[in-house]
């Protein structure tokens, strides 16, 4: 089996209450980390890339973007999929094109920009083109991004999610909805889920969201933060 086709069986998850928790490394250093903790796949959240090269998040450039990924693919043997926020203006062709290069099996692409969520229909038609010339060679995840833009009916969720995955999306993830909604979301998501899981304390763990049906978990940047804060209370004890 190729990455692409491990990557989309692990998707496939035995049993409620184990799903696929996907750690997200913001370099090669801390997805070997990861690997070697036993995790099968990585993905890689791109606020945590943004910070490690020192840009805002939704500010790296997408050339930085896609030598960061190919970093971190190439440390690790495990399979990558690559957060690429709204797919930097490519062309779907191109951005297969350049996410292939990268070596990583699938993509996060997000269905809002400048802050403002997309005409889902459009939006749809445009992640079959990017199915299409991926051909079964990217894992594609369509992120929902209706609750972090304040749309907080579930509905617009499930239509949203309706049309991606009609469009060949192979995961929806609406990212930052309230876990109090999840079941709703499964009931109504004819597809893999994929939520997101807090680090501080504030939610369901990933055993939790999993039994909730959640298909995979995944931090976003939580990650990169909670090592620059340890970072930070390293530096502030050394002295000066």
């Amino acid at each position: 089996m190729s990455k692409a086709e491990i990557f989309r069986a692990l998707h496939r998850r035995p049993s409620p209450g184990d799903p696929l928790v996907l750690p997200g490394p913001w370099d090669a250093a801390s997805a070997r980390v990861f690997a070697e903790a036993g995790f099968p796949a990585l993905a890689t959240p791109s606020a945590g890339v943004a910070a490690s090269l020192g840009y805002a998040d939704g500010a790296t450039p997408a050339d930085e973007m896609f030598a960061a990924v190919a970093r971190i693919v190439r440390a690790v043997d495990v399979p990558v999929s690559a957060d690429l926020e709204g797919g930097y203006g490519l062309t779907p062709k191109e951005l297969v094109e350049r996410v292939l290069e990268t070596g990583a099996v699938g993509c996060n692409l997000e269905d809002s920009v400048g802050g403002v969520l997309k005409d889902p229909r459009e939006h749809a038609d445009w992640l079959a083109e990017v199915r299409s010339a991926a051909a079964g060679r990217l894992f594609v995840n369509a992120r929902i991004d209706t609750f972090v833009r304040r749309v907080a009916d579930p509905e617009r969720a499930i239509e949203r999610a309706a049309l991606y995955i009609a469009a060949g999306a192979d995961c929806v993830y609406p990212i930052a909805a309230p876990v109090t909604v999840l079941p709703l979301l499964r009931a109504g998501i004819q597809g893999p889920v994929n939520m997101l899981a807090r680090l501080d304390g504030s939610g369901p763990s990933p055993t939790e969201l999993g039994e909730l049906e959640a298909t995979r978990v995944t931090f976003g940047p939580g990650l990169q933060r909670r090592a620059e804060q340890s970072l930070r209370e390293i530096a502030a004890g050394l002295g000066h």
